[in-house]
């Protein structure tokens, strides 16, 4: 039988969570042990929380995102779980988050500083500044209009030299763009 496992009510308030995508034995014989407005039900243990929910990002006062199994469920109910350490603060003043970019699949992503796998290296921004800085790489990794003003041999490796300078330095899109 599980044991009644109940973190404190304000534990999550204003953090920032990345969820591993885990299949459905994973929670069989859990105990539900909260359930949102929005149809989230939540379940608890000594080593962390599973969510069961079909929305994720932005939730009240929190970013909690899906990190989803690959090849991806076909569900659009998906659950996940997070160990509770994995839990990290977040406010909009204070530089918490950098961005993450995996070139091989044409993706990016923001973290959390207090990630383990954090290196120091890329420029640390507020909520706001790593958000507005994630826009301008994904458009130029999904639109190709705005290549036609460069001299480049490889769309990727013009891609690759703007979007690491964009991650690794202060300098804005407008000065890289001036630079190569």
């Amino acid at each position: 039988m599980q044991k009644n496992f109940k973190p404190h009510p304000n534990s999550f308030k204003n953090t920032f969570c990345a969820f591993n995508e885990v299949l459905p034995d994973s929670i069989k014989g859990l105990k539900k042990q909260f359930e949102s407005k929005a149809g989230s039900t939540y379940y608890y243990t000594e080593e962390g929380m599973y969510r069961v929910s079909n929305h994720w990002g932005r939730l009240a006062n929190s970013k909690w995102r899906l990190i989803a199994r690959n090849p991806e469920t076909e569900s659009k109910t998906k659950i996940g779980f997070a160990k509770w350490e994995e839990f990290y603060p977040d406010n909009a003043e204070e530089k918490l988050y950098y961005i993450k970019a995996d070139f091989e699949n044409n993706l990016a992503n923001y973290e959390h500083k207090n990630n383990p796998e954090y290196d120091g290296k890329a420029i640390l921004r507020t909520s706001f500044e790593t958000a507005k800085r994630l826009k301008q790489i994904r458009n130029l990794q999904q639109l190709t209009n705005w290549a036609k003003h460069f001299d480049y041999d490889h769309i990727d490796d013009l891609r690759k030299q703007i979007i690491s300078e964009l991650i690794f330095t202060e300098k804005t899109l407008e000065q890289i763009k001036r630079e190569v």
